[in-house]
């Protein structure tokens, strides 16, 4: 493509950086942090750095076929956390725990402890396993 038809593309299609956020404010969104959590809310501002501000914010809370949500109202995001992020569909958003059995903030802490535990079980296992028996 020439100089010419490339003028002629709509310029807006894609904004670079933490500017494409500006489609997204006032809309829901999910991200995804470092350590896993996963946090749907409006989002209502944010900055340079990709900090956010979420509106009605939410932990969604998995564990193996079950999952519990827990409100956290406003809250911030540092930019820095943030592995994936984008809008929610709000027609299709119960796609996303059909199947799933929706239980109690402490029914999902207990079975997220216990996976938790056999995972290290299993790791720990794994590492006895591979040490030198002449050793």
């Amino acid at each position: 493509m020439n100089q010419d038809a490339l003028a002629e593309v709509d310029d807006f299609t894609f904004l670079p950086g933490t500017v494409s956020l500006v489609e997204e404010v006032d809309h829901r969104i999910l991200v995804v942090l470092q350590d896993g959590r996963k946090l749907l809310g409006v989002l209502r501002s944010f900055d340079q750095y990709a900090n956010l501000v979420l509106e009605q914010t939410i932990e969604r809370i998995y564990v193996g076929e079950q999952y519990a949500e827990k409100n956290l109202g406003l809250f911030l995001v540092r930019g820095d956390n943030i592995v994936l992020l984008g809008p929610i569909d709000e027609s299709r958003e119960e796609l996303c725990v059909k199947g799933l059995t929706k239980v109690t903030l402490p029914e999902i802490e207990a079975a997220r402890k216990a996976e938790r535990e056999a995972k290290r079980a299993q790791w720990e296992l794994k590492q006895k396993m591979n040490q030198d028996p002449w050793s």
